[in-house]
């Protein structure tokens, strides 16, 4: 198991060693691989990163060096991040969208936009989607661009683009989405969340009406939605965890577990530390088909508000268990530079808390229970 300490010599034959192991085909050796990695002094493991993205004979472990490379803030990183979009490597070109989303840079949009018209990959395309959804506001065409796109196309990248829209509260969006919210199909849910999130009240007649008319599986996003516009968001909150329940007990209804599930995890990492409790309470002693969605959802709350869980997890007399249902979240998610966001993240609330306290002994039980 992982236990936390800072930054240890290491010499530069094992740190090189460590580097090649990140594409190993065991996970324990990959992981205890990137832990050496990520807990070398900066000086040392900057440039080692820096090399082996630019030169490693291995892809993977070209891909594996970037994304351990974020987590030591050095000004070097968005540098390679630049080359790194031009680099035929798809997961190469994954990252670097992913880590503009976090560092947005308006002189980018040259070359992201264009990029809108190539990017065909499953996963890279929604990547460069987020890269310019916080662009959107303050750019008209890409703005416009995405607009578009969230009306056009195959649905899973669709969804990516009314997702993005909405998590960056692109309001010029609005209308749009209300149409795609009104329609019924795979989009609707997405499309009805997302006008939660950006959080305009005109779209509280769009809500009401499709609480009223809406399918039984598009209510728990319905009433996310109207609660993320700030409107009884206790009754709402309520209605998704008893429909959690009766689901739970009553056997077929997946579709609607799912969406209470995913409900209350956008309002989470919205901020909301009632709606993670009651995933928490609902979620630790359960067993499938309640136990996956609902560690899925808190893993997205780890990545989207990270201060918000620790805050909870902080006081839960259940800690142990509940660190065990966010790691099963984590195993569902394919989300590496986020992650690896995330441990940096609880890194840094580990050292900034005094020692023996509650919160680093949380972050203490987390890089273990997480193994990084």
């Amino acid at each position: 198991m992982a236990q936390e300490r800072g930054p240890s010599p290491t010499a530069s034959a094992d740190l090189q060693a460590a580097i090649g192991r990140l594409g190993d085909l065991e996970y324990a050796t990959r992981m205890k691989a990137a832990r050496l990695v990520r807990r070398a002094p900066g000086d040392a493991a900057v440039p080692a990163l820096l090399e082996a993205v630019r030169g490693h004979a291995d892809g993977y472990v070209r891909f594996k060096a970037l994304v351990l490379l974020t987590g030591f803030n050095d000004p070097r990183t968005a540098d390679v991040m630049e080359e790194a979009l031009a680099s035929p490597n798809d997961r190469l070109r994954e990252v670097a969208y992913g880590y503009f989303e976090h560092h947005p840079s308006p002189a980018l949009v040259a070359r992201l936009l264009p990029a809108l018209e190539k990017e065909t990959g499953e996963f890279v395309r929604p990547s460069l989607v987020r890269a310019l959804a916080p662009l959107a506001s303050g750019h008209a065409a890409v703005r416009d661009a995405l607009i578009r796109d969230a009306g056009r196309g195959v649905d899973y990248f669709r969804s990516s683009v009314i997702e993005a829209l909405g998590d960056y509260r692109v309001a010029a969006a609005g209308t749009r989405i209300a149409e795609i919210a009104r329609l019924e199909g795979p989009l609707q849910d997405d499309a009805v969340l997302a006008l939660g999130r950006i959080g305009d009240k005109a779209s509280l007649g769009v809500l009401a009406e499709l609480q009223r008319t809406g399918a039984q599986t598009l209510q728990p996003a319905v009433a996310a939605a109207i609660c993320l516009l700030g409107q009884n968001c206790s009754s709402h909150t309520g209605f998704l965890l008893k429909t959690l329940g009766f689901a739970e007990d009553h056997p077929g209804y997946q579709e609607l577990l799912r969406g209470a599930a995913t409900g209350l995890g956008a309002i989470g990492a919205r901020g909301n530390a009632e709606a993670v409790t009651m995933l928490l309470d609902a979620g630790v002693p359960s067993q499938d088909p309640l136990r996956a969605p609902v560690a899925l959802a808190l893993g997205l709350v780890a990545l989207r508000n990270t201060p918000l869980l620790l805050e909870v997890l902080e006081g839960r007399p259940d800690q142990a268990d509940a660190l065990a249902l966010v790691a099963e979240g984590f195993d569902m998610l394919e989300e590496d530079l986020e992650e690896e966001r995330f441990f940096a993240a609880v890194r840094r609330a580990y050292w900034a808390a005094a020692d023996g306290s509650p919160r680093r002994q949380l972050c203490e039980r987390l890089i273990a229970t997480l193994d990084f």
